[in-house]
C-alpha cells in the first residue's frame, strides 16, 4: 500500500470484497527512515555473536533458478494500494530496481487485473534476458470487463488461455516462474501440475510454483512437475510457513519467495497505533490492524527497532535482513510505489545480524503475544492446509481434491 497514514480507494462494495480477498503478494512496503533516507548501510558484524550466514548480497536459487536476494512485488503499482500509479512513475520504479540490482519481479494476471502485468512487461522489455519474471494464474476475471468475478479457475484449459495473454501482456515468448495463484478446490493439483508440465515442454514456461500450498499438495504436485518456489506468506509476525511448508521446501529443493515481507507494512512502524484509514483501504479487512491490535502489537516494531538501531536501519529492513537470515532458499519480494523505499528495502541485504542479534530478535518474540489473524477469516479460506497456521495437511491431501480414478 502507499506508505502514508491514510490511503483512498475508490471501489465498489462487490469489487472491494474481493479485493480484500487477494492481498497476496505484499501489500505494503514502506519505510520509515532513521538515518540518510536511502542511503546503503553495511552493518558490520559486533564481537557479541558470529555473522549469520553468508549469502544475503550473492544471489540466491530457487531450485535451480538464479535470482536477485530481495526482488520487486509489482502488485502496489497497478491494485490494491489506491489508485494505479502513474504509468511513467510506475515504469520508473521498476527500472530503478533493476539498476540497482532487483533482477526478479513478480506480478499476477489477477493485479489490475492485467495492469501489473502490463507495466512490467513495458518497463522490463529492455533488459529482459537479464531479469526473471514471475506471474500467476488461478483467479476468474471477466476479460470483457477486466473485472474480478467470484471463484477460482485453475481448469487446464484456462491456464493454457491465461498464459497465452499474459505472455502478450509481459512482451515475451516464455514466463520464468508460473504460479498458481491459490489452490483450487474443484481442479486436483496433479491436472494442475501436468499442465503446466506441458506449457514447460512448451517453452512457454520455465518453471513451476504454487502459493499459499501446504506440505501435501506441494508434495503431489511436486511429483508431476518439480516445483521451483511456494509463495506463501511469512515475515517476522505470520510465521505460519514455519509449520510444515518450510521443511519440505527444504527437503525437495524448493525456494520460498515470501510474499507480505513486511505485514502489510507495518513492520516498517509507518503504521502506528493513532494511523487512521479511510473507506476502501484493505487493511481494513485485516484483523491484525485493527487499532486495539495495533497497540498490543506495537512491540513487535519495538523489537526490530532496538536492534536496527545498531545498524541506523529501520525496522522493515531489519525485518527483510531477518527473513534473508532463515534459510538461503529465502527471497522476499516486498512491493511499494516509491523508488526511496525500493532503496532502502534493498538495502536490506547488507544488513549481516549476528547470531546475537537473532536471538534477540527470537527471545523478544517469544514474549509478545501476536494480536489478530493475518487475514481475514474470506482470505484464509482460501489457503491450503497447512498453510496457516492451527492445520495441518499431515496424513491428508491438501484442500485439493483427488484425481478420479480411471
Amino acid at each position: 500500500m502507499n506508505e502514508t497514514n491514510s490511503t483512498k480507494i475508490g471501489v465498489s462494495r462487490r469489487d472491494f470484497i474481493f479485493r480484500s480477498m487477494l492481498t497476496g503478494a505484499g501489500l505494503a512496503t514502506g519505510s520509515l527512515a532513521l538515518g540518510a533516507g536511502s542511503q546503503r548501510i553495511v552493518a558490520q558484524a559486533t564481537s557479541s555473536g558470529r555473522p549469520a550466514p553468508a549469502g544475503a548480497t550473492g544471489n540466491r536459487k530457487l531450485g535451480a533458478l538464479e535470482v536477485s536476494p530481495i526482488g520487486l512485488g509489482c502488485m502496489n503499482v497497478a491494485w490494491g494500494a489506491g489508485p494505479p500509479t502513474d504509468r511513467q512513475e510506475a515504469i520508473r520504479l521498476i527500472r530503478a530496481a533493476h539498476e540497482r540490482g532487483v533482477t526478479f519481479f513478480d506480478s499476477a494476471e489477477v493485479y489490475g487485473p492485467y495492469l501489473s502485468e502490463e507495466l512490467v512487461g513495458e518497463a522490463l522489455a529492455p533488459v529482459r534476458d537479464k531479469v526473471v519474471i514471475a506471474t500467476k494464474f488461478g483467479f476468474r476475471i471477466d476479460p470483457s470487463t477486466r473485472q474480478i468475478v467470484p471463484g477460482m479457475n485453475s481448469k487446464p484449459e484456462n491456464i493454457r488461455s491465461v498464459v497465452e495473454a499474459s505472455l502478450k501482456r509481459l512482451k515475451t515468448d516464455r514466463i520464468d516462474l508460473l504460479y498458481q495463484h491459490r489452490v483450487d478446490r474443484e481442479v486436483p493439483i496433479e491436472d494442475v501440475a501436468g499442465t503446466v508440465k506441458q506449457l514447460i515442454e512448451q517453452g512457454k514456461v520455465l518453471h513451476f510454483g504454487l502459493s499459499e500450498a501446504g506440505g501435501a499438495t506441494i508434495r503431489r504436485a511436486h511429483k508431476v512437475q518439480p516445483i521451483t518456489a511456494i509463495q506463501n506468506e511469512y515475515s517476522f509476525w505470520s510465521r505460519d510457513p514455519e509449520i510444515e511448508v518450510i521443511p519440505a521446501c527444504e527437503e525437495l529443493g524448493i525456494g520460498l519467495v515470501p510474499w507480505g515481507p513486511l505485514g502489510k507494512g507495518f513492520l516498517t512502524g509507518t503504521i502506528t497505533p493513532r494511523t487512521t484509514f479511510q473507506t476502501g483501504d484493505l487493511r481494513l479487512t485485516l484483523p491484525r490492524l485493527t487499532p486495539e491490535a495495533r497497540r498490543q502489537n506495537w512491540a513487535i516494531v519495538e523489537l526490530l527497532q532496538r536492534v536496527g538501531n545498531r545498524y541506523h536501519a529501520t525496522p522493515g529492513q531489519v525485518a527483510l535482513a531477518w527473513l534473508l537470515a532463515r534459510k538461503p532458499f529465502i527471497v522476499p519480494i516486498p512491493g511499494t510505489t516509491k523508488v526511496t523505499h525500493m532503496n532502502l528495502n534493498v538495502d536490506s541485504r547488507e544488513i549481516a545480524l549476528t547470531t546475537a542479534d537473532l536471538k534477540e530478535l527470537e527471545d523478544g518474540f517469544a514474549r509478545i503475544r501476536v494480536q489478530g489473524s493475518r487475514s481475514s477469516d474470506a482470505v484464509l479460506a482460501q489457503t491450503d492446509d497447512g498453510a496457516k497456521l492451527g492445520t495441518s495437511s499431515k496424513g491428508g491431501n491438501g484442500i485439493s481434491p483427488l484425481p478420479r480414478r480411471q
